[in-house]
């Protein structure tokens, strides 16, 4: 019996697909969009407009959509990936001469009522397209230079146009994320070693040229690099956002402060406190604890998407699983450094608990792909 013979008789078929999603990773998805919703209406005063409310709203439609998603075959999304890729490529390339400015930068698109961010489509789109290729090679072929350069081709389009608008937030997460695919694909570690060696190199150099006469970067931006390193060099400048986002995450101590009694962001010293920089008012209010179990139930959803894709023979959805993952772990670790100081702020959302809506169905749409892949795995003894 061939592998397709038996995928096709050993899957789940009509209603009996509802049975087999992952629900343990169902839940976990609502009890961080619970956690969101909580410190919405704790940054809103204690009121459900104007951020829990649309948040609840969007996450019920996210659910649906992701329900769609799972119960649709796997070979599906499959075909669908190489159009996923194109028709966000063509989102972005549109954003450049239709799109909406807001915050300084040109990231969104205006398609009727709904405002499409479509870099966040481009995230789901990339894992889609790159998971097809190397289900698509060989694997002997994997780590050869030319079938490299495509990947890195692939993933290097799409990174230029989101730098271009400029969101280096979600350039840096589509960067990250199409390299580590590449790696998990089986690319030889080689190709990697050399990147990081240049990378490290030309970060070396962008220091020692400072003040000579071929100096890398504008004296701007390394006062930018300076604010990073030492915020209170411009407490009230450049390095107030940090500032302030440390000063709550430390007054939350052990336990925090209460629901509802966070001081840095009831009184509004905390910038973007619905957005980026919700984590700090849930530390502040909740505590190393309340932190620490955001951070668990987070650990839990990758444990859970790793778990599946290691049971899944289909090279095609245990790679998409994993890069979702991957893109999932990305926003978070990078949101949370941010917040805490360890890496610049960017700009990058934390998941499922900062106010958004192409964020939040664009996730749910990739957790709907990861449910597909887990309900449309092959079952049972050939």
């Amino acid at each position: 019996m061939s592998y397709l013979e038996y995928n096709v008789k050993h899957v789940p078929s009509g209603p009996r697909k509802i049975l087999f999603l992952n629900w343990p990773l169902a839940l976990l998805l609502g009890a961080v969009a619970s956690v969101g919703f909580l410190m919405l209406y704790s940054v809103a005063g204690g009121s459900f407009s104007p951020w829990a409310e649309p948040q609840m709203k969007r996450f019920a439609a996210g659910f649906v959509i992701m329900l769609f998603v799972a119960m649709v075959p796997i070979w599906f999304w499959r075909n669908l990936a190489v159009v996923a890729y194109a028709v966000s490529i063509a989102l972005l390339i549109a954003v450049e001469f239709f799109g909406a400015v807001g915050m300084g930068a040109q990231r969104w698109i205006e398609l009727g009522p709904l405002r499409l961010q479509p870099s966040e489509l481009m995230k789901i789109g990339l894992v889609m397209i790159l998971a097809a290729y190397y289900d698509w090679l060989p694997v002997k072929k994997t780590s050869r230079p030319l079938w490299v350069v495509i990947p890195v081709l692939i993933i290097l389009f799409p990174t230029a146009l989101v730098l271009n608008q400029p969101d280096l937030g979600t350039a840096i997460l589509l960067l990250t994320a199409g390299g580590l695919l590449m790696f998990m694909a089986g690319v030889h570690w080689g190709y990697f070693a050399v990147v990081l060696a240049a990378l490290g190199a030309l970060i070396t150099a962008v220091f020692q040229s400072r003040g000579t006469d071929w100096q890398l970067l504008k004296d701007y931006q390394f006062r930018r690099i300076d604010t990073f390193l030492d915020p209170s060099s411009d407490p009230l400048g450049a390095g107030y956002h940090i500032t302030q986002s440390k000063i709550a995450l430390g007054s939350g101590g052990w336990t925090g402060r209460g629901f509802m009694q966070g001081t840095q962001s009831r009184l509004n010293f905390l910038p973007e406190k619905h957005t980026d920089f919700i984590f700090t008012t849930l530390a502040e209010e909740f505590g190393f604890v309340g932190a620490f179990s955001l951070l668990g139930l987070y650990a839990l959803i990758i444990f859970f998407c790793i778990s599946s894709a290691l049971q899944n023979r289909d090279r095609f959805a245990s790679l998409m699983t994993l890069g979702i993952a991957t893109t999932f772990f990305l926003f978070f670790a990078v949101n949370m450094s941010m917040v805490m100081g360890l890496a610049p702020v960017v700009g990058v959302p934390l998941p499922l608990v900062s106010y958004g809506g192409s964020a939040m169905l664009i996730l749910m749409l990739g957790f709907g792909l990861v449910q597909s892949a887990h309900v449309h795995r092959p079952r049972g003894a050939a």
